[in-house]
């Protein structure tokens, strides 16, 4: 009788919660009697696998964030390599989020088990030196995003470019039915996306809440990010007046007219609905500083680098606040702002392709796992 294989699997937000969970039922149809260990959410618990760090509690983002916590994620690292070290699997596969995860890479490498990096870090947009730690240490690379191919073979690294997850998990979708009217909503509906960091979450809101008085016609309704309740949402912002839904991403932009978001998968998730929308996000002054010197990109959301223009308009820092965030609202709620925008989204599916992405990296991972 063969011996049953043991996955461990890293994930460090809600996005990769969710590419996480998806990735261990398409695993369990390759390998049906294998075992899952995470570091992950609720999501990849509900998968199978059993949850050993809750990424709720290690969630940090921006450089001065990362700075000022760094005792604490060290403690976070030291504690990934014992949990490893004592699982010992066959395999270790970790799921986008570079600035954990990417440190955990030389101690995987030195005991000797096979390491699959999921969702490729982003390193073509700043220090592209990282590079040569994929290289070093990483077995195989999953790249999700159609222009990496190309960036990665430049600088001779081997990588399987998979298709989208986003692809995969909106397809998989089913809407509520009457979703709008068992939740009491009569109006058109903004969704607003804020995050799954508490700092992004405090930082956003604020300045959404300022501007639904601007749309009466309009119902705002909050999207709490997995590992987050309503009364959490309301607690850290100190905001009783907007709706806020839990567990419903999917279900709220499946009925919304528009969207605020903030930056990262939920930009495409947005986009895979065919929602306008408007990307907003603020992080420390000594962050944007920093970024503003190394990051070589134009753009900060998915969707306008995969497109290689600005199909959606990002307001980043001191652009995004209540003038702005009005008049843009304004230009895509209907018109030819709008119009131009669901135009572009037709042709960015077209670019990520086909569902199937989750299916084709269980099976290279299963398959080159011994």
């Amino acid at each position: 009788m063969s011996r049953k294989r043991k996955y461990f699997l890293v994930a460090g937000e809600a996005s990769g919660d969710l590419h996480g969970s998806n990735l261990i039922l398409e695993m369990k149809k390759q390998d049906p009697d294998a075992e899952f260990v995470c570091w992950g959410g609720d999501l990849m618990k509900e998968a199978g696998a059993v949850l050993l760090s809750h990424y709720k509690s290690r969630a940090f983002m921006g450089l001065w964030e990362v700075i000022t916590n760094l005792r604490t994620i060290s403690g976070f690292l030291r504690q990934a390599g014992k949990d490893i070290i004592r699982e010992m699997p066959d395999a270790v596969v970790l799921i986008d989020n570079p600035g954990f995860n990417m440190r955990l890479m030389p101690l995987i490498k030195r005991l000797g088990i096979p390491l699959h990096y999921y969702i490729a870090p982003k390193v073509w947009a700043w220090n592209t030196g990282r590079v040569k730690k994929l290289k070093k240490y990483v077995d195989y690379l999953y790249s999700i995003l159609p222009f990496e191919s190309e960036f990665f073979s430049q600088h001779d690294v081997k990588v399987d470019y998979v298709g989208n997850p986003v692809v995969d998990a909106v397809s998989a979708f089913t809407p509520a039915e009457n979703w709008k009217e068992k939740n009491g909503i009569s109006k058109p509906v903004i969704a607003l996306l804020p995050g799954s960091r508490r700092h992004e979450i405090s930082t956003t809101m604020p300045e959404y809440a300022k501007i639904a008085k601007s749309f009466p016609e309009y119902e705002f309704v909050v999207a709490a990010a997995p590992g987050y309740s309503a009364e959490e949402i309301s607690q850290i912002l100190g905001i009783t007046e907007l709706r806020i839904v839990e567990n419903a991403t999917y279900d709220l932009l499946a009925n919304a007219h528009a969207a605020l978001v903030a930056s990262g998968t939920a930009t495409l998730e947005t986009a895979a609905f065919n929602v306008p929308q408007i990307v907003c996000y603020r992080v420390s002054a000594i962050t944007w500083f920093i970024g503003k010197l190394v990051v070589k990109i134009k753009w900060v959301s998915l969707v306008n680098l995969i497109m290689g223009k600005e199909l959606v308009k990002e307001l980043l820092q001191d652009d995004f606040n209540e003038v702005n965030l009005v008049r843009e609202l304004n230009s895509i709620l209907s018109g030819n702002g709008r119009e131009a925008m669901l135009k572009g989204y037709e042709e960015l599916n077209k670019r990520l392709g086909l569902p199937g992405a989750s299916a084709k990296v269980a099976e290279l991972v299963c398959s080159r796992t011994v």
